[in-house]
């Protein structure tokens, strides 16, 4: 057998930029797992697999290289917009028969859109993922975008976007967001805005969908009781004679990571609302997702407010009973990041809040943290990732991202050891360069700015 983590790829010919035959490679053979393995067919569509045979279940995944930061400002909203139309109907199928082919036999279907990637994904019985891989490759790969769906689904948008404005414990994220990053796409709504969507064209959607849903921009998952030889015929015999059924090509490299992107000067943001509870995020710039430290952030943050256990959860709820909800958290992108903490609290404590918040980053920024929370956060993060690969939806997410976002699959031994192997003085290092950052304020809830004003 195979040891744990090895790579083995087939040679194949290759013409100009992509391979002329499929290319396929065994990454990983866990005793303890499934055996990964990848394909990358000659347009630079790529799959992947984890084989569990003691499922019964497998989840397929198309994931596009595509999000909102991919827009122009015009376009803000375009791709979360595409995600809803893709569903309504293709070239073969009606929007009720995309539903009721999976639904029939008991599956779903689902789809969500972020700032660097797009997801559609299906959860079906494994003797069913042929009828999933066709249904699901057909509307991605050859939606016809009607008229009459882009009225229809431009109002259930702007309904989305509405229903979201009532959410202020949402939408203080999207408005910290906004501070840090300004009018850059990552500074965006996701969904983007009743100014972007009201206006948008059926061609201008239309446009963004054949541009960027192209072969080497996909990567397809899946995860379960399968054989992958199967899986990439299936595959293959989705799109034939699609617009991702292409000329030769090769897979499109991960994000770029330079140049960094630019972030604004720490500033207070107030969307003033008469609302029953403040809701605040206190924060800065974090690290990107390629950034070595992202092991002992994930250290820290689960220390400083990660859990029941953390700092910040057990000063403002536990003993003081000032938030109902309080913990941080870290968003990382290809080439910037995003650090802050959450508390949702009654309008009249915000500002005891927030100073008990500031004085335990100041804290943990001058004397870091101790050996206990060094291992107790170490054992958070890795018991979060092993007891998150339980289901097969996860595994497919884990094949997808680490191929899309890493360009590579980190062997989960490999990862629990690279937790292990964080250090205390990494942690301390790390609090005492990002805790000390100028921080932003984003606030929803009754005040005006000025009684954020120091």
């Amino acid at each position: 057998m195979t040891p744990p983590g090895a790579r083995h790829a087939t040679t194949t010919a290759r013409s100009g930029g992509g391979a002329t035959r499929a290319v396929t490679r065994t990454l990983s053979e866990d005793p303890l797992g499934g055996t990964v393995r990848r394909t990358v067919l000659p347009s630079g569509l790529r799959v992947l697999t984890e084989a569990i045979p003691a499922m019964r279940s497998v989840s397929f995944g198309i994931w596009v290289a595509v999000g909102s930061r991919d827009e122009t400002g015009p376009q803000a909203g375009a791709a979360h917009f595409l995600e809803h139309l893709l569903f309504k109907g293709t070239h073969k199928r009606g929007a009720l028969e995309i539903s009721s082919a999976i639904e029939a036999v008991g599956g779903e279907t689902n789809a969500f859109t972020t700032k660097e990637y797009t997801c559609y994904y299906a959860r079906v019985l494994d003797e069913d993922l042929p009828l999933a891989i066709d249904v699901m490759c057909d509307l991605v790969a050859d939606s016809v975008l009607e008229p009459a769906d882009v009225e229809t689904e431009r109002g259930v948008i702007l309904e989305e976007i509405a229903m979201h404005d009532d959410e202020p414990g949402d939408e203080v994220h999207d408005l910290f967001a906004r501070a840090v990053y300004g009018d850059h796409p990552l500074g965006r709504l996701i969904s983007g805005t009743a100014e972007t969507v009201t206006p948008m064209s059926r061609r201008q959607i239309q446009t963004f969908y054949r541009r960027r849903y192209v072969a080497p921009q996909i990567v397809i998952a899946a995860a379960g009781n399968l054989d992958h030889t199967t899986v990439v015929r299936l595959v293959r015999q989705a799109v034939q004679g699609s617009p991702l059924d292409t000329d030769p090509a090769a897979p499109a490299p991960y994000r770029p990571t330079t140049p960094a992107v630019r972030t604004r000067a720490a500033s207070t943001v107030v969307e003033a609302k008469e609302t029953e509870q403040a809701h605040v995020v206190l924060g800065c710039p974090g690290i990107d997702r390629l950034d070595e430290r992202r092991f002992a952030l994930g250290v820290l943050n689960n220390v400083l407010g990660g859990g029941m256990s953390s700092r910040l959860f057990q000063e403002i709820r536990e003993q003081r009973g000032l938030a109902y909800s309080v913990y941080s958290y870290a968003s990382q992108y290809a080439d910037s990041g995003l650090f802050g903490v959450y508390a949702g609290c009654a309008p009249s404590r915000v500002d005891e809040v927030l100073e008990l918040t500031r004085a335990e980053l100041a804290r943990i920024a001058e004397h870091g943290i101790t050996e206990a929370e060094l291992a107790r956060g170490k054992g958070m993060s890795k018991g979060a990732f092993v007891l998150g690969l339980e289901d097969t939806g996860s595994r497919m997410s884990r094949l997808a991202k680490g191929e899309l976002l890493y360009g590579d699959l980190m062997p989960v031994n490999e990862l629990l050891d690279r937790v292990d192997a964080v250090t205390l003085d990494e942690v301390n290092t790390l609090a005492a360069d990002l805790l000390t950052r100028p921080m932003s304020l984003a606030v929803v809830g009754p005040f005006t700015p000025h009684h954020f004003t120091p």
